[in-house]
Order: structure tokens, then C-alpha cells, then sequence
């Protein structure tokens, strides 16, 4: 199955299921797959899913065995086309789990932390099977396609979803837009709109929109990261929820003017698409190019925001050796000059997601600390043993850091924005740096 495919699979069976699941699989529910010795054989469910009503009622069978609470469907994975006898069993004596065996093994080898297991519940059965999954691997674009057409959050580890709610675009923003265009096109001023939002808000712009909107929500003055309990988890929530949030209404009314000055450019509406396709092409690709950029972009906004609020010397973007660290602290002149100790400069690179990108950063000699920041929740243990060896200090969100669907716990170099700013900042450097 091509990946494009895998999503039109599975719009076609979420259109014909009365619930969905979505469930960010943790290390544990899919690291048995890649382990011969593993004998588990499917994810964990837990108990928030278990008694949500969308899985079938457990039994005790075996009255031998109180403690065991089971059930059996038949499930079907369209990926591999199988159809499973599956088994969802909750053994009441060892916690509130639910055991989900009964499952292609293939599905879940080799997925990248944080992937997604997506299923769902069939309003009319097909061949007596009521039940449907698919896995998302998280490096996947069908994974970003299923973040954002549900409005997945940075906080986010399972759901169930109404699909005709969660597929549809917010019904009153959309009614607005529909209106505005129709009215546009029908006075004639349809040009006069186009123009009005022919450019998309500058990144800094929504950037310090979204810090705003933050603010206000948790009723704070300024983005300090020594007085904010969690800076990590403040950048990630600012950076990927609020500002994606602001980002995708402004990109709506951008793109939809777009599209119908394209279609509406001939007489005829299958002239005009025809001729305006390599238009509509570019017009799409641009979307989700700008998309990435934009991400990158803000991420680096939102972390010289907090350095700037907590009074913390530093450079952003300044050319040294050929090279363009995306934060020098406290400044070029403390890194560049001959006679400074290696502790007293560092650089920070900051990077929304990894993949293989974090080797550019390995590259980057500075003769001093580098650190990596990022938000991304799908990083392998072997690249951060990897970064370990070229001496990168990752600096992770605090919740990444603990989560059950990420590599970082038990790494000596991951630290979470708290420990940077309070310990790699205040504690060894800010003193110095004043002085």
C-alpha cells in the first residue's frame, strides 16, 4: 500500500464507522514486535479506552479464574487485508489495562516512537466483523494528516471521536468563508478579496500572536522561564497547538480565495481546471511547504521569547566560521574569543523535528556545549545514543521527557528545558554572563 493510499483507506472505512479510536502507542506496545523474545503480541489498552464503550463488554469465561476478564471479535487490518480473531482480556489482579492480542505482528515492527494506532467501530458489520484497525507510523505524512484533521494536541495520548465531527471543518468558520466568497464573486469584488488575503501573516507575527493568546489563557505577564513550572512544555503548547490553531484560519481564507480565483479565471469550470491545474498543483505544494518552514520558524521565535523575558544574554542567527547557529549564549564575542573556558558559551540549535537533521548540528565544531531543542516526540533511542557520541545534549519538553511514547526517559543526554534554564543556564553560566 503507497502511503497516499493509506489515507483514502482510511477515510473510506472512518465514513462508515459510528466511532473512532486513536490511541499514540507507547514503547511498550509495539517495542514486542521488534523482540523475538518478547512473548507479548499486542498494545495495551488503557483504562480510559477500556471503558469508553467502544470495545466489546469483558466476561469472566473461566470461573477458575476470576481474575480474568476477556473478550473475542474478529478485527479487520486493511493494511494486510487480515482478518484476526482478536482478544481483548483485563486481568483485574495486575492493574487496569486491557491486553490487545490477536494482531499482524508486521503492523506494529519498526514504527517510529509516538506512532498512531487508528481503529474503528463499523455501523453496518462486514462479514460479522465490526471492528477495524490501521497503524499510523508517526514519521509518516498520513500521521500529520490525521494530527491535524483531528486537532491532535501536543498533550495528547488517546481519544474517541464522532468521525462526522472530527472530519469536518469548524462548521461556523466555514459558513462565514462560504459566505464572503459567494458574495465576493457575485458583486464582483472577488479580486478585492483575493488581495486582502493574498499574503499569509509574517511568522513573527502569528509568533507573537500566539504568545499572547498563551499569556492570557494562563493569566501570566511574560514568558520567564524560571518562574513558568514547565517552560518546555509552554514553548511546545504555544508553538504547536496555539499558533497551528491561528496559523490554519488565516491559511484557510488564503488558499480557498486561491483555488476559486484559479477556477474561476475561464469561462467554464472544466476549462479552467484543466488549464489551472499546474496552478492548483503549485497552489497545494506551496501549502505544505510553507506548513514545515513555519514550524521551524516559530519554534525559534518562542525560545528567544522566553530567553529575552528571563533576562538571558544571547544572539540569534550570527555567522561565525561559515556557520549560522541558531543561538549563541551569551554572545559571538564570549564564543569566538580566544582565551574564554569551555563552559562559558553554548550553542543551542533549534529543531521542531529531527529525522536525520540532527547530523547537521553534529557537524557544527564550536569548541564549547551544543545542545539540540526540539519538540519532536518520534525520535529513535539509537539516534539519541548517536547524538550522545558527537556530544549533543538534547532539550526536550518535560512531558516528552517522561512519556511513555518517547525514547527520552533513562538518557544522560536528554534534559528537559527546565534543567537547561535552571541548571546549564542558571546555575553554571547566568552569573558569569552578567559579570
Amino acid at each position: 500500500m503507497t502511503r497516499m493510499s493509506q489515507w483514502d483507506e482510511f477515510n473510506k472505512w472512518a465514513v462508515r464507522s459510528t466511532k473512532l479510536l486513536i490511541k499514540k502507542l507507547a514503547r511498550n506496545d509495539c517495542s514486542w514486535a521488534d523482540d523475538p523474545k518478547n512473548h507479548q503480541y499486542g498494545p495495551y489498552i488503557p483504562s480510559g479506552l477500556k471503558d469508553s464503550g467502544f470495545f466489546p463488554n469483558l466476561e469472566n469465561i473461566n470461573k477458575d479464574k476470576p481474575h480474568i476478564f476477556e473478550s473475542s471479535v474478529l478485527t479487520i487490518w486493511p493494511a494486510t487485508g487480515e482478518i484476526k480473531l482478536s482478544r481483548f482480556a483485563h486481568y483485574s489482579n495486575k492493574g487496569v489495562e486491557m491486553q490487545f492480542t490477536g494482531v499482524p505482528k508486521t503492523e506494529f515492527a519498526g514504527l517510529t516512537p509516538a506512532s498512531l494506532l487508528v481503529g474503528g467501530l463499523l455501523r453496518i458489520p462486514e462479514e460479522d466483523v465490526r471492528y477495524w484497525f490501521m497503524i499510523f507510523d508517526s514519521a509518516s505524512e498520513e500521521a500529520e494528516l490525521l494530527e491535524a484533521a483531528f486537532d491532535i494536541g501536543v498533550d495528547f495520548h488517546f481519544a474517541i471521536f464522532n468521525p462526522s465531527d472530527a472530519l469536518s471543518v469548524d462548521k461556523n468558520e466555514t459558513d462565514m468563508l462560504i459566505k464572503e466568497l459567494s458574495a465576493a464573486l457575485k458583486a464582483g469584488t472577488l479580486r478585492s478579496f483575493i488581495a486582502s488575503v493574498a499574503k499569509l501573516p509574517p511568522p513573527e507575527c502569528l509568533a507573537a500572536q500566539a504568545q499572547m493568546a498563551y499569556l492570557q489563557e494562563q493569566s501570566l505577564d511574560n514568558l520567564d522561564p524560571f518562574l513558568i513550572p514547565n517552560p518546555g512544555d509552554a514553548i511546545m503548547k504555544i508553538s504547536r497547538d496555539v499558533e497551528f490553531a491561528l496559523y490554519k484560519q488565516v491559511e484557510r481564507r488564503h488558499r480557498a480565495a486561491d483555488v476559486l480565483r484559479i477556477v474561476t479565471e475561464e469561462a467554464d469550470l472544466v476549462t479552467a481546471i484543466v488549464k489551472g491545474f499546474p496552478q492548483l498543483d503549485a497552489t497545494f505544494l506551496s501549502a505544505s511547504q510553507h506548513r514545515k518552514s513555519r514550524g521551524g520558524l516559530s519554534f525559534e521565535y518562542h525560545i528567544g521569547r522566553m530567553m529575552t523575558d528571563g533576562k538571558i544574554p544571547f544572539e540569534a542567527q550570527k555567522i561565525t566560521g561559515g556557520r549560522r547557529p541558531d543561538f549563541i549564549l551569551p554572545s559571538l564575542k564570549v564564543l569566538s574569543s580566544p582565551n574564554r573556558g569551555g563552559d562559558e558559551a553554548l550553542i543551542i540549535s533549534a529543531k521542531t523535528t529531527l529525522r536525520e537533521r540532527w547530523k547537521q548540528v553534529a557537524l557544527e565544531k564550536f569548541n564549547c556545549s551544543l545542545f539540540l531543542a526540539t519538540v519532536d516526540d518520534r525520535v529513535s533511542s539509537d539516534a539519541i545514543d548517536d547524538m550522545q557520541k558527537h556530544g549533543i545534549h538534547m532539550v526536550v519538553p518535560e512531558s516528552l521527557k517522561t512519556a511513555k511514547e518517547t525514547c527520552y526517559a533513562g538518557k544522560s543526554n536528554v534534559i528537559s528545558f527546565k534543567e537547561f534554564f535552571q541548571e546549564e543556564v542558571f546555575t553554571k553560566r547566568l552569573n558569569f554572563w552578567n559579570k
